[in-house]
């Protein structure tokens, strides 16, 4: 990708440099034998001229579910990393009191750091998976089957608050793993398979959906802080915490059965239909049988990506490097003063909430904002400068300190201003290269460059993680 290169439109492309520009003009108006990745792919059928015009999305009912959608993609992940104080309580040396004394232990203390892997790496392995299955399961099937999931780990959760784990810790900490790395594969599957179907939208269905994801660690962290302020029992308040992620993952169910039924969803759906049936029956033409196309085919989705997709992955990889084994460990300088807001709610304010509403900030502003553009080399150069970001929060107040004794950054300011940093950029950065990837492909290509822009996400995680331990313990 060339600085100086024009952005040419391809089949499916929305791109316009400085705004999402009208949405209401369909994207398939473009001709495809104009497309520079047309010769890529056999040529398709012509989209029929019913499906060449545009609905209105009233009352943004389908801008709202794939932001509902979105929430729901990353929610458990931040239901489960959110909810420091009760992972301490169950796994403390001391769980028949609710005080803060004794409530570290070997299991507690590298807790989030474990829980980090048991996500990320069955995450990688899942997309890896929902990629082959991107044409022979459909997305329903996916979807649905990943929700389900979710939510019967969830409610399983749930009901584990109110049982006492004080004689089996070990195993109540191999189990929440576990239940942690089922629940992140089926997320995966889930946002890998909804983001490729919001490849066959506009551009502002795919920032929807990636803003939703950010607004599910804004509510997750809300509710903690909640939870926190309102009850003073640990198990009540995790209850009444998992519930609501209940409620959530129930109403995602709910609203993507609708999602079929409205007439704007069922218009770029019909549209992809079509065209992707018009490339399955010139292969069987060509061929003489659909096998060939079962998987779609990686090399071209990578010679129009590849950028894009390292950015998505540098980005993550830095941002899961601190957050929130690093930044949830950052105490207040003023703890010893006995204030409630320098022992508890000094983290979850500062690292949790703080984060989440700088990351739904920077990832709502590509809304307005689309700048660098698809091609440019400033994006790349702004995501390698984020690296900065990992010894600025290892040098503020984190603790225990068992090797690196010196603080740099001893103010309680500190962290607010380095934990805003990183989710602005984490929001902005990360989600420019993901909207522009199933833009800058052909249609025929969307649903499929929307999983393996997914992948080199959560690719980034889980390396990212991996890193995020060996931080910990040199710190």
């Amino acid at each position: 990708m060339d600085a100086d290169e024009p952005v040419q439109p391809s089949l499916n492309s929305s791109y316009v440099p400085t705004a999402l520009g009208n949405h209401n003009v369909s994207e398939d108006e473009e001709d495809a034998d104009h497309s520079p990745t047309a010769s890529l792919l056999p040529k398709h059928l012509s989209v029929p001229l019913a499906v060449r015009y545009s609905p209105e999305d009233s009352y943004c009912l389908v801008y709202l579910i794939f932001f509902l959608m979105g929430i729901g993609s990353l929610l458990p992940w931040n239901f489960f990393i959110t909810a420091k104080h009760y992972w301490l309580y169950k796994l403390s040396n001391n769980t028949h009191s609710n005080s803060n004394e004794d409530q570290r232990s070997y299991l507690s203390e590298y807790f989030e750091s474990y829980l980090v892997i048991a996500s990320t790496v069955p995450s990688v392995l899942c997309l890896i998976l929902n990629y082959i299955l991107v044409n022979r399961l459909s997305p329903n099937v996916r979807i649905l089957a990943s929700l389900f999931v979710i939510l019967l780990v969830f409610l399983l959760t749930t009901v584990l608050v109110k049982v006492d784990v004080s004689d089996c810790r070990v195993e109540f900490f191999i189990g929440t793993l576990a239940s942690v790395a089922v629940v992140s594969g089926a997320s995966n599957i889930f946002s890998g398979s909804v983001f490729g179907i919001s490849g066959h939208f506009p551009m502002r269905i795919s920032q929807a959906l990636i803003s939703g994801q950010a607004m599910g660690g804004t509510l997750s962290a809300v509710a903690s802080v909640m939870d926190l302020a309102l009850t003073k029992d640990v198990t009540d308040s995790a209850l009444a915490y998992f519930l609501t992620a209940d409620v959530f993952i129930l109403l995602c169910i709910i609203t993507y059965l609708l999602l079929p039924k409205l007439a704007y969803s069922r218009h770029y759906m019909l549209a992809a239909t079509c065209t992707n049936a018009g490339v399955m029956i010139e292969g069987e033409g060509a061929a003489g049988t659909a096998s060939r196309h079962s998987v779609p085919p990686l090399l071209p989705i990578l010679r129009k990506t590849w950028v894009l997709g390292l950015s998505v992955f540098y980005v993550f990889c830095v941002s899961i490097m601190v957050f929130p084994a690093v930044s949830s460990g950052i105490q207040s300088v003023n703890m010893d003063s006995g204030s409630p807001w320098t022992t508890t709610y000094f983290v979850p304010l500062t690292s949790f909430l703080l984060y989440n509403v700088a990351d739904f900030c920077g990832r709502q502003a590509t809304a307005w904002l689309q700048v660098p553009g698809p091609t440019s080399r400033s994006l790349p150069v702004l995501v390698l400068c984020r690296s900065v970001m990992v010894p600025l929060l290892m040098f503020c107040n984190y603790q225990p300190r068992d090797h690196l004794h010196t603080v740099l950054f001893a103010h309680d300011a500190y962290p607010v201003v380095f934990n805003c940093m990183l989710g602005l950029s984490n929001g902005y950065l990360g989600t420019l290269p993901m909207i522009y990837g199933p833009k800058v492909v052909p249609r025929e290509l969307a649903e499929a460059t929307g999983v393996v822009m997914s992948f080199f996400l959560t690719f980034g995680l889980a390396v990212g993680s991996a890193f995020s331990v060996i931080i910990v313990q040199r710190i």
